[in-house]
Order: structure tokens, then sequence, then C-alpha cells
């Protein structure tokens, strides 16, 4: 699934690195809750996050895995920029999330996620769940762009 974000590239893969990002395009549908460690780092690195997960809020679904790798100088010198959760939780088994960015010459950024699922005979709901989960992130991903990076509760 892939959208043009009105920013460059840089500055999208800033944001991609940090976990407040993917608390606010998560959000509403999905809000998670750090279990181990016991504080979340500022930038993604290459680790292990262990969270759990409410559906609006409210209902939980689970814990998940967020385990992240970044990539490596040689996609920056080419202008592209990954980052990959390649997570395991108690419903989908396989959650292999990978974030593609990659600037265009009229100064916008497209940005790019690529997810494989795994979860059994839930496999198709977890697919389901996904494809809209992902249209829903990068809505809010454009919203954000739109309002000039300025996450709720932060001053301009």
């Amino acid at each position: 699934m892939t959208t043009i974000l009105d920013a460059p590239v840089e500055l999208i893969w800033a944001e991609v690195k940090t976990p407040r990002l993917l608390n606010y395009v998560a959000a509403p549908l999905i809000v998670f809750d750090l279990i181990d460690p016991a504080t979340m780092p500022a930038h993604w690195g290459d680790g292990r996050y262990l969270v759990s997960m409410r559906f609006l809020g409210l209902i939980p679904i689970g814990r998940q895995w967020i385990v992240t790798t970044t990539p490596q100088p040689e996609d920056q010198a080419r202008g592209a920029f990954r980052i990959r959760d390649n997570g395991i939780g108690d419903i989908a088994k396989v959650w292999d999330h990978l974030i593609v960015i990659e600037a265009r010459t009229d100064g916008r950024t497209d940005y790019r996620d690529e997810v494989e699922v795994r979860a059994g005979v839930l496999t198709l709901g977890v697919w389901l769940f996904a494809h809209w989960f992902y249209r829903h992130r990068q809505e809010r991903w454009r919203r954000l762009v739109r309002k000039g990076f300025r996450f709720p509760g932060q001053r301009a």
C-alpha cells in the first residue's frame, strides 16, 4: 500500500523512527501499552519491544512483539529509507511489516507499507484488518503532514 506525502524524505524518515509516530498513526484503532522494556526509546533501533494492544483503546486484543531492524547505510545512499518490524504476537504468528520511503523529484515522498501476516485459521480476518488498518495509518500520516507535524498536545 503506497501513498504520497507532501514533505521531504528526510523529515518523513526522522518521524518514521519515532514511537510517537506509531502511537499517532495507529490511534484510535489500536492503542499500544509497553510491557518490556519499561520505557520506549526516543527512536526505533534494532530491538525488541513487548506491547499489549487494545482495539479502540478498550478491548484487549493480545500481546505483540515489535521487533525492529533499521536499514543499512547503502540503502540511504540510494535515497531509499527502510525500517522493518518482524513481529510476532498472540494472534498474528507473523506480522512482518516493512516501511519503505523514497524521495520524489518534486520534493515529496513516496511512503509504502508492505505487510505479511500469518495467523493460522484467523489469517484471512487478520489480513482484512491489516488492510483496513494500514489505510487508516496512511490517512493519519497525510493528516499529520497537513498539520505541519504537530502532534496532539504539542504547541505550535
